[in-house]
Formats: structure tokens, sequence, C-alpha cells
């Protein structure tokens, strides 16, 4: 089952000439979602084939860097005739800024337009067999951000002892996996015989502009992809205090906390427009070894289930 992330913006505030300010793309089995929207987000989208057939989009803040492609790509949209509804969550109490700026130019879209306010732990939106959550951000304006849990899946089928216990092949094979007992001619054999306990789904987690924070950590905990602020290197850190951003050493080292597979550095200030390495072997110092690394404008990443 595909959940690919696509980065469409990995810039911080300022663009560059090599990356576009803030948006990721999220294609799981065919549904797709958009977190931020940056200025030329819809031109990323043509440029790297994401397509346009996004459900939702989440925004983490209403800064200009994370919003300010909302009203062509909605123009686009409607440019296209889309007919499908499509819904904007935002933080709580900034829908009216959303709004606005949709509306500024006298634009409405022919198509559902649904603005949803989210809040701190907040159930988004339950899908199949997954969910979106939010969780508390510390930025210097109201935000959050966003994680997708996927439900457990089913354990493991064991073939073999099904067979070793005179289970028929067939059908009576596809019951059990479902959690339903099978009646044999001198026994019943229950599913807990021949399947394993359930299996975790994947867990991805993307924080928006943020200081290192605990709920980030809860949020994260065991995530397979965590795409985190990583503004400045330690060379910065000051100012990644003073205007509500991380380093990229914290966040290795918030990642090495959570226990999180792999770690995606992104809103890179163009301070390292040149040369993003050392946010990298930073961030890897902090994590002790594990995976990170600093996410490139049409970068694409398969999340696999965890082993």
């Amino acid at each position: 089952m595909t959940l690919r992330v696509t980065f469409l913006g990995t810039s911080g505030a300022i663009p560059t000439a090599e990356r576009n300010p803030s948006a990721i793309h999220l294609n799981r089995e065919g549904e797709q979602l958009l977190f931020d929207c940056g200025e030329g987000t819809q031109r990323q989208m043509m440029r790297f084939s994401t397509g346009f057939s996004i459900s939702r989009i989440c925004l983490t803040h209403v800064h200009g860097d994370h919003v300010l492609g909302l009203p062509g790509l909605l123009q686009t949209l409607d440019f296209n005739d889309r007919a499908e509804p499509l819904t904007i969550h935002t933080p709580r109490g900034t829908a009216d800024n959303v709004r606005r700026l949709i509306t500024a130019l006298d634009t409405h879209p022919g198509f559902s337009l649904e603005i949803e306010e989210v809040g701190e732990g907040d159930l988004v939106h339950r899908g199949e067999e997954y969910e979106i959550r939010t969780f508390p951000t510390e930025h210097r304006t109201r935000s959050v951000g966003y994680a997708l849990i996927e439900d457990d899946r089913k354990g493991r089928f064991d073939r073999e002892r099904a067979e070793e216990l005179g289970v028929p092949v067939g059908p009576a094979f596809g019951r059990l996996h479902a959690g339903e007992p099978v009646e044999l001619e001198d026994r019943v054999v229950e599913p807990e015989e021949v399947v394993g306990p359930p299996r975790p789904g994947r867990r991805f987690v993307y924080t928006g502009d943020t200081r290192p924070a605990d709920a980030t950590i809860d949020a994260a905990r065991g995530a397979d992809l965590l795409i985190h602020d990583a503004t400045f290197g330690d060379d910065w850190a000051d100012r990644a205090r003073e205007t509500g951003h991380s380093t990229a050493r914290e966040a290795g080292a918030l990642a090495r906390e959570a226990g999180v597979e792999r770690l995606a550095l992104t809103h890179v200030s163009s301070r390292y427009a040149g040369d993003a390495s050392r946010l990298v072997r930073e961030a890897r110092e902090s994590l002790s070894g594990g995976e990170a690394f600093v996410a490139d404008d049409g970068m694409e990443i398969d999340v696999p289930f965890p082993e």
C-alpha cells in the first residue's frame, strides 16, 4: 500500500532558486493530501507530477510562506472544472484569515470549499484505516502539527500451522485471517491459533514551524517519517530561539528521544542556499546514528511498513 511523500517546498521564509516555500504532498493509496501551501505550490505540483486530486489541505499556521499559494491553487482547480469538494484545515482562530486570503480578489470557487478550524489534539479526519490528528507546536502564532496514523494491520497468517491443524486450503484461510473461527469435523480452529499479533501501521508526522516541543515527541513516538523544522544550524541557534524555529541539532535530539525511523529536515534558511550539509551533520550527531537528511524540492520518499 503506497504512502508516498513529495516535498514541494522546503525553504524557510525566503525562497531560493532551488527551494520553494513550504508545501508537502502525501499520496496514500491514491488519496492525496497537501500540508501547507506556500507561494508557487501549484507550479511545483505540475513540475513534480503529483496531480491536483487533493481531498484536503492541512495548514500548520497562516504565515505567508505557508499559505500564499492558496489563491492560485484554488483558482487553477476551479479553471480545471473541479467538482469534488475540498476541505482546508487551519488552526483555531485563523479561518477568517484564510477566507479573506482566498476571496481577496473576489475569487469564489465553483466547487464546495469548507474551511475547518482545528485545535490541539483534535481528530481532524478519519479515513479508510487511518486518521489524522493535530498536536500543539511552539511558534510565534497559532500553530499545530499533523500526524497521520494508520490502524494496526492484521497479524501474519501461519499457513503451515493451519494445514497442520487440518484446515482445508481455500476460503477457510480467509475467514480465520478475518478473525472468524472455522469448524472442522473434530474440532474448532480459533483465529489466534494461526494468526499472529496485530502489526502496527505507519506513522507520518509533520511539524511545520516550531521550537522543539514535548508534544512533538509524543506525536512522533516511533514515527516512520518525521518532517521537522530545521531552519538553522548551530551558528544561528540564538536566532532560532528568537523566531520560534529549531536548529538541525535540536531536531535530531527530538527524533532520537521519540525513536523516529527517519528524520527529514525542512524549512531550510536561505543562509544555507549554497550548502546545507552542515544541517545534516549536526542532526546526525544529535540523532546518534539514526537516518537524517535535508529534504530538497522534488524529493520523493516512500514510507514502508514497520518491520
